[in-house]
């Protein structure tokens, strides 16, 4: 199936791209990082007695324990965008206590997620391979065929955002932000970030399934239905659809988890 291979071959790219950083970030000693608590200056050992000694020695012990808890809690922030592009303006950290959103700030979310000029990128994209794989030969070829399937793929797009990011919400009273783990292993993380598609935080803070994305991206599914052929209007089209939003969804959560390490291990770079 065309929806079904590219939805594959998304999940592949992001989930190569995210391990293959990872284990290079793993194969650097900690011994090497500048900023390791149990790099010592070899001044220490110098054998030399005195009150000098023991001022430096107390200011190390001092510094080196006022440091040390802030290292081990420390976690890569999220950037505003990724690759200066994507928005990622819902990616916060795990251990951000933020107050609840408002049903305005759900919908200027939605909104900036639907008409950010980034947002014209992955239907471009889905349009581009759904006329080479003939997925709906009605739009047929040539520029006015890609036309048809690049407004089609957007408009599929932006009704499953206001969807899943302020309707379903809304009345779900349900936190659309995503909250980045940052700490475990490559497979703990990944895990992580695929169960949010299914499992979100309520507006109170508590854990509870995601009925904005599962119900949200299925409604969304449904309303294609109003402008596709009619040929394309079947059970099992729309059930690809809704397959094809929420796959979509969550390789964009392990894509959003792994960002901070990606951009560190790219650029250098935690701004």
């Amino acid at each position: 199936m065309p929806r079904a291979s590219s939805l594959c071959f998304i999940c592949a790219l992001v989930f190569g791209c995210s391990f293959h950083v990872i284990a290079q970030t793993k194969q650097t000693p900690q011994s090497a990082l500048p900023d390791s608590p149990d790099m010592v200056p070899k001044t220490m050992s110098d054998g030399n007695s005195g009150s000098h000694d023991a001022s430096s020695s107390s200011s190390l012990t001092s510094q080196q324990s006022s440091t040390s808890p802030l290292l081990a809690d420390e976690q890569t922030p999220q950037t505003k965008r990724i690759l200066g592009i994507i928005p990622n303006f819902r990616a916060v950290s795990t251990s951000q206590v933020l107050p609840p959103q408002s049903a305005k700030e759900k919908f200027i979310t939605a909104t900036e997620d639907s008409f950010d000029y980034s947002a014209l990128v992955v239907p471009a994209v889905l349009a581009g391979y759904s006329m080479a794989t003939r997925a709906t030969p009605e739009f047929h070829q040539g520029a006015a065929g890609y036309g048809r399937y690049f407004w089609h793929s957007w408009v599929d797009q932006s009704s499953e955002n206001y969807a899943v990011e302020f309707i379903v919400p809304t009345l779900a009273h349900e936190d659309i932000r995503y909250y980045t783990l940052g700490k475990g292993g490559f497979f703990k993380r990944t895990g992580y970030a695929l169960s949010r598609a299914v499992i979100t935080r309520s507006d109170s803070g508590t854990a509870t399934f995601n009925i904005g994305e599962v119900v949200g991206a299925g409604a969304a599914a449904g309303i294609s239905n109003l402008y596709y052929p009619a040929t394309e209007r079947t059970l099992g089209n729309t059930a690809q659809k809704w397959g094809l939003n929420v796959g979509i969804d969550a390789a964009t959560f392990v894509f959003k988890e792994f960002w901070p390490d990606i951009n560190h291990a790219l650029f250098h770079t935690k701004d």
